[in-house]
């Protein structure tokens, strides 16, 4: 089947720095990449392969990646981690170097893959972030394995979509392949950017230019199927449940999930606090990733 790549999504390190998106992201300088990776392997969860790495050292910090986003989503936000954090980034069933089954997926299926892979690397408890769908998915590992969980932060996540938000992610599923990749491209990317962005002279120009190169694109049906685990995510009538220390962080600008999503989870989780980023979309941990990485981490000082 046909592949493509959505842009926001990519291994955009090696852009942004060379664009200077830190005009944009607050104050502050940008951090290097760095390309010493301590683990690059795969393993066998739940039937498929799944491909993670590991870097720094310290309390375990797994990174979960959204809907059509592969491991590398994380890149600019991982440098300002790896010092005070062990960080393990995989990428979910469906995208990326992981398995691609052509079947129905689940994000309480792709929980229990996160939780087989931190059981396989000998984790019993950890940090657990997500970034949209894989906020859900987080949301998924803290009622299905508590214990796992030592504390939560759900970006730019929800409990549940409303008709416009599920009819906008089942379209994107549906036309994957069938449209040509830069009108594709050109569709998304103003759901995820903010106008700060789109001011960048060529920015989202180069931007789809590097994704249609990008070595790893998904499938059609890998995305598919991680647009229906998405849509059908529904946690509302249960997200009470979940006990751990849990921090909600969403884009004041964002308008794929909006700030009303956030509040449904701090309103129904009882442990959980609210932070609104002032200048960000869906895409803050690019646009704003020092500022988003800053409350990441002064969230996490409260528990060491």
């Amino acid at each position: 089947m046909g592949a493509l790549f959505p842009p926001y999504c990519t291994n955009i390190f090696t852009l942004i720095w060379e664009n200077n998106l830190k005009q944009i992201s607050g104050s502050g300088s940008c951090c290097e990449p760095d390309s010493d990776e301590l683990v690059m392997p795969k393993v066998q969860v739940n039937g498929i392969e799944i491909f993670y790495e590991v870097k720094g050292t310290g309390e375990p910090l797994l990174l979960i990646a959204g809907f059509m986003c592969d491991r590398s989503y994380w890149s600019l936000l991982l440098p300002h981690l790896i010092s005070q954090y062990q960080v393990i980034r995989f990428d979910n069933r469906g995208i990326g170097q992981s398995s691609i089954p052509n079947s129905p997926y689940s994000t309480q299926q792709m929980a229990q893959d996160a939780a087989a892979l931190l059981d396989i690397l000998g984790i019993k408890q950890a940090h657990i972030i997500g970034h949209s769908m894989g906020g859900q998915i987080a949301q998924e590992l803290a009622l299905l394995y508590p214990e796992k969980v030592k504390s939560l932060i759900l970006l730019a996540s929800l409990a549940k979509g409303n008709e416009r938000f599920n009819s906008l992610v089942e379209t994107w599923g549906d036309i994957a392949g069938k449209i040509d990749l830069k009108l594709y491209e050109k569709l998304v990317l103003p759901w995820i950017f903010t106008e700060n962005f789109y001011a960048i002279s060529d920015m989202i120009d180069q931007l789809i230019e590097w994704v249609i190169n990008y070595p790893f694109a998904p499938t059609t049906h890998g995305i598919y199927h991680q647009s229906r685990a998405v849509i059908n995510h529904d946690t509302a009538d249960r997200i009470y449940n979940i006990h751990s220390p849990t921090l909600v962080m969403v884009g004041k600008q964002d308008i794929l999930t909006p700030v009303a999503f956030s509040e449904q989870l701090v309103q129904n989780i009882p442990q959980a606090e609210l932070q609104v980023i002032e200048h960000g979309g869906h895409g803050f941990l690019i646009e704003s990733t020092e500022i988003v990485a800053q409350a990441i981490l002064n969230f996490l000082a409260k528990f060491k």
